[in-house]
């Protein structure tokens, strides 16, 4: 997908994050969901290896989501057919990308996340890296996201992107001993995840995430 370049006006603000397992915003109630029409772009969990919807690309829209070698996210889903859709797909990705970018860093003031969310997004990110930092923990393995549907709002300026993700062979590391905090399988693993991206008007093609809704423990993601 052709990346375009950042707005001045995001390119210059910042922020970062998330927690070692999935964790909710709160009221799972969102005013964005009564206008929002389904179109229903459901994408099946590949049984082999997957080409992923969003490309781990380091740059896009000018802007760095790279991580460290052992740190990775796994995107096991296909892109929808329609443009607005795939686009909001990719930068609901680039959005996990850049919180744990942050929480790589150490830091909520990473340009990234503010180039991916906005509002209630902005703030659910700048509350999970801060957790992170609290515990004094990184984070390290593979968190496979998969399942993944689109609904559109009438206007075409909101996407909902919904999606599993699996954390079970991800963990937290300690900073300063660098103990790996490994977890026994459990259904603490399994998160359902709800982020309702907005169309920036200065923007070509770039979507950032408003609101996140999670559900924890979730059965249905097994």
């Amino acid at each position: 997908m052709k990346r375009r370049p950042l707005p001045v006006s995001v390119a210059l603000t910042a922020t970062a994050a998330l927690l070692l397992t999935a964790c909710g915003s709160g009221d799972d109630k969102s005013s964005d969901n009564d206008t929002v029409t389904r179109a229903d772009q459901r994408a099946k969990t590949p049984k082999g290896s997957a080409s992923p919807s969003a490309p781990a690309v380091d740059n896009p829209d000018g802007v760095d989501v790279s991580l460290p070698k052992d740190m990775n996210l796994v995107f096991d889903w296909d892109q929808p057919k329609d443009k607005n859709e795939a686009a909001a797909m990719d930068d609901a990705a680039n959005y996990l990308r850049a919180i744990y970018r942050g929480v790589d860093k150490r830091t909520t003031k990473d340009a990234a996340v503010t180039a991916y969310s906005t509002g209630d997004g902005l703030h659910y990110a700048q509350v999970q890296i801060n957790e992170w930092i609290k515990g004094g923990w990184t984070a390290t393995g593979t968190r496979r996201h998969y399942d993944a549907t689109t609904r559109s709002a009438p206007n075409g300026k909101s996407v909902e992107v919904s999606f599993c993700a699996d954390t079970g062979k991800f963990y937290g590391k300690e900073i300063k001993t660098e103990k790996i905090l490994k977890t026994e399988p459990s259904i603490k693993d399994f998160g359902y995840y709800r982020i309702v991206m907005v169309k920036v008007p200065t923007g070509e093609g770039l979507w950032q995430a408003s609101k996140v809704f999670v559900e924890t423990r979730a059965e249905k993601c097994r």
